[in-house]
């Protein structure tokens, strides 16, 4: 199986398309096989697994915790992603990209270390699924205000977001406690 790896705004960052083989029952395709991706670059141990389901306008983000990459795709629905570079001293400081991710591109998007991260919901049914590249720990996460002026993300949104109270109470980037990057 072969997987086409593509490059973002961010050295660091990359969207990977595997191969999907499609018929009249459906589609199969391989989500993540350790060697396959190691040889395209991805040397992280991926420990843990996340799902979430979110319906049409929510809003999940923006999140970051310095010690965890990220490796993301959707297994049902349509999403915007967005990631942003929040390490102090990158030549991309502060600068963003948007990713549209499907269950019909097949796109995957991984996310290093240093960068917060965030989606909105397109369709009714998103099914988005995580790989973390260190075990989820509250005392080390943080977040960030999704619509802070200062990061000036145009989320594409049809109506009012639906946000939960944790993440509309999310300092501005400002406000926010974020670690000075090191290099894990």
């Amino acid at each position: 199986m072969a997987i086409v790896k593509l490059d973002t705004n961010f050295e660091e960052a990359k969207v990977f398309v595997p191969d999907v083989y499609e018929d009249d029952r459906g589609f199969f395709k391989e989500t993540f096989q350790i060697a396959r991706y190691r040889a395209l670059g991805i040397t992280d141990t991926f420990v843990q697994d996340s799902v979430s389901f979110s319906s049409r306008n929510v809003v999940r983000g923006l999140h970051y915790d310095f010690k965890m990459s990220k490796f993301v795709q959707v297994l049902r629905g349509r999403i915007w992603d967005v990631i942003v570079d929040i390490r102090s001293g990158s030549p991309t400081y502060l600068k963003h990209q948007g990713f549209i991710l499907s269950e019909h591109n097949h796109k995957q998007l991984y996310i290093p270390c240093g960068f917060a991260h965030g989606f909105v919901a397109l369709t009714d049914d998103v099914v988005f699924n995580y790989k973390h590249g260190s075990y989820y720990d509250p005392t080390s996460e943080g977040s960030i205000r999704w619509d802070d002026p200062t990061l000036a993300v145009a989320w594409p949104l049809a109506a009012s977001p639906h946000v939960s109270a944790k993440d509309r109470g999310a300092p501005l980037f400002a406000d926010a406690k974020i670690p000075e990057w090191t290099r894990p």
